[in-house]
């Protein structure tokens, strides 16, 4: 317990640390670049780079502290556990992969970074050693070696550009260059970033302990997609992204009907991080990357706090995970309910919250942008759902009727409390202390009043929709349970994660046997696997012959040469 808590001080030391580099580099207008020649091939140099900026700094700063109430959280939640130790090295081997991530300029140092978090994220996948964490591992890992490929394959492309340093030439634009290159490292984000159609790895990985969790699903791996094209945001302003624009829009449509049909606390809230990863992209490809950076920043933080509460609830409840199983819990947990009903409330914009500040700043812009009804839609709807489902998620909890759960372990532990207390007032204040600091001159947009009333349109009508949905019953045969095609098909994410398992093993089970057979039983494996074997075969029968000292042999062999001298 005492390696957790000196961890904690470390890494909380640190990113206090960086958070004031982060205020004078924004201050300032600064930027370091270190780079380190490690080997020249071909006119490519390979090195080491480190780029510091306000951007790097702040986005390091708030991953450092994130992780410091984790550990902290993790010394009680962990305590049990019989290999806290190796999980303890294993969250800061992680931590360490995102911050590569996070200070390189370099596509090599970021694969090292990217390919990290994956393989680290896999390990804490399955630290619950069942068949549903290993399914889960496998279904993470899968779906990220494919961003892993579009990465090397980008790595591999810009040796047409002899070097790996992307802030060497975004300012240079080449359509023969930069348009594979753009595609590439859009598919390698939408991977780790979870849109559709990789969607389904992100509920899954859920199978992970929960400070995980917390950890995984506020700043660091699925936000390293986002962070990746905020990086390369300058690229994007050449290029018509409509279909990306599109996708993400469906990505957070889809989560935020998926989560109003879901049970299981800790999928609301992962289902919840996909509706603002999909925020998040769609702004990005709207061409406002600062925007989408200050709202990754304000998400990072309540969604961090949600997580940590969740895990003590579900702690608190004998390890159940369902929602129908709660109830009540606001007479029994006051502070974790008091933290998770703010973190729920920054969630969902409420007024003078963080997420508030970056929330209502994403849809003003989107409003004053020219883009079609379709589109603007479809955000209005999401920011509804979003509020239908933190709704439905505090009535299950805290209203209250007792669930079916009555034989309930109630302790809300002093260092679990401790670490939700910094968390707390960052998910109420960081939104307006970030927008101050980031966007420090006001511009002013002018709107009529029911386009300014929008939002708060849409938020009141989400909340009234979660309300109605808390009183359906399997009775209810209009809009209720009985529909059980549309709530599967809802719940289910629109079968996703079938097409993602299922249709695509099945069919790949196919082919691999029949190039089994093909080449491994057939002509392939006589001609190309057996000829060099039966070759060697052949050559030491041959040798084993004439070690005998058979007095024929050296006899034909002597008659042999000797004529073959006559004739030549």
């Amino acid at each position: 317990m005492n390696l957790y808590k000196f961890w904690c001080i470390m890494l909380l030391f640190f990113g206090l640390l960086f958070m004031n580099y982060g205020l004078l580099f924004l201050y300032n207008m600064h930027s370091i670049l270190l780079d380190w020649e490690v080997i020249t091939l071909n006119s490519c140099s390979l090195s080491m780079s480190i780029y510091l900026d306000w951007m790097s700094l702040l986005f390091m700063s708030s991953v450092l502290i994130i992780s410091s109430m984790v550990v902290l959280y993790s010394s009680s939640y962990m305590s049990g556990e019989l290999f806290k130790v190796r999980f303890l090295f294993i969250v800061l081997l992680f931590v360490a992969s995102m911050l590569l991530l996070i200070i390189s300029p370099n596509l090599i140092s970021i694969l090292l970074g990217w390919d990290g978090l994956g393989l680290v994220s896999y390990c804490l996948v399955i630290y619950y050693q069942n068949y549903k964490s290993y399914n889960a591992g496998m279904l993470t890992i899968l779906s990220n070696r494919i961003g892993d490929v579009a990465i090397l394959i980008s790595i591999s492309w810009l040796m047409n550009m002899g070097d790996w340093n992307y802030i060497y030439y975004l300012g240079f634009f080449d359509y023969s260059v930069s348009s594979w290159l753009l595609c590439l490292l859009i598919l390698a984000s939408f991977t780790k970033s979870a849109q559709i159609p990789f969607s389904s790895w992100l509920p899954a990985a859920m199978a992970a302990p929960t400070p995980v969790s917390a950890l995984v699903h506020s700043s660091t791996l699925v936000t390293a997609g986002v962070y990746l094209m905020i990086r390369f945001s300058e690229l994007l302003s050449f290029y018509y992204l409509g279909w990306f624009l599109l996708i993400s829009c469906l990505t957070m449509f889809m989560s935020g009907l998926a989560a109003n049909f879901e049970f299981d606390l800790k999928k609301i809230i992962a289902l919840s991080t996909l509706s603002q990863l999909g925020l998040m992209m769609s702004i990005l490809f709207m061409g406002y990357e600062t925007f989408s950076y200050f709202h990754m920043l304000t998400h990072a933080f309540f969604k961090a706090l949600m997580f940590l509460c969740a895990g003590l609830i579900i702690h608190c409840m004998n390890d159940s995970q369902d929602i129908r199983h709660m109830g009540g819990l606001v007479k029994c947990l006051p502070f974790t309910c008091s933290c998770f009903c703010i973190s729920n409330l920054s969630l969902c914009g409420f007024p003078f919250l963080s997420g508030f500040y970056s929330k209502d700043l994403i849809l003003e812009q989107m409003g004053f942008s020219y883009f079609n009804f379709y589109i603007f839609i479809l955000f209005y709807l999401s920011i509804g759902l979003t509020v239908t489902y933190s709704l439905r998620l505090i009535y299950y909890c805290f209203s209250g009727n007792s669930g079916l759960n009555v034989s309930l372990n109630y302790h809300e532990d002093f260092d679990m409390l401790l670490s939700l207390i910094p968390l707390t007032l960052l998910a109420i204040f960081s939104g307006s202390l970030l927008s101050w600091l980031i966007f420090p001159y006001i511009s002013y947009t002018f709107f009529p009043f029911y386009l300014k009333i929008l939002p708060l349109l849409f938020i009141m009508l989400g909340a009234w929709a979660g309300y109605s949905m808390t009183l359906l019953t399997i009775y209810d045969s209009i809009f209720g349970l009985s529909l059980n095609f549309m709530v599967e098909f809802f719940g289910c994410m629109w079968f996703m994660p079938s097409f993602s398992t299922y249709m695509v093993y099945n069919s790949g089970l196919f082919y691999s046997k029949m190039s089994s057979l093909f080449m491994d039983h057939s002509w392939g494996e006589y001609m190309i696997s057996g000829s060099l074997p039966m070759l060697t075969r052949y050559s030491s029968s041959l040798y084993l012959l004439i070690q005998f000292n058979n007095v024929k042999i050296y006899m034909i062999s002597f008659i042999i040469i000797f004529m073959f001298l006559i004739l030549f």
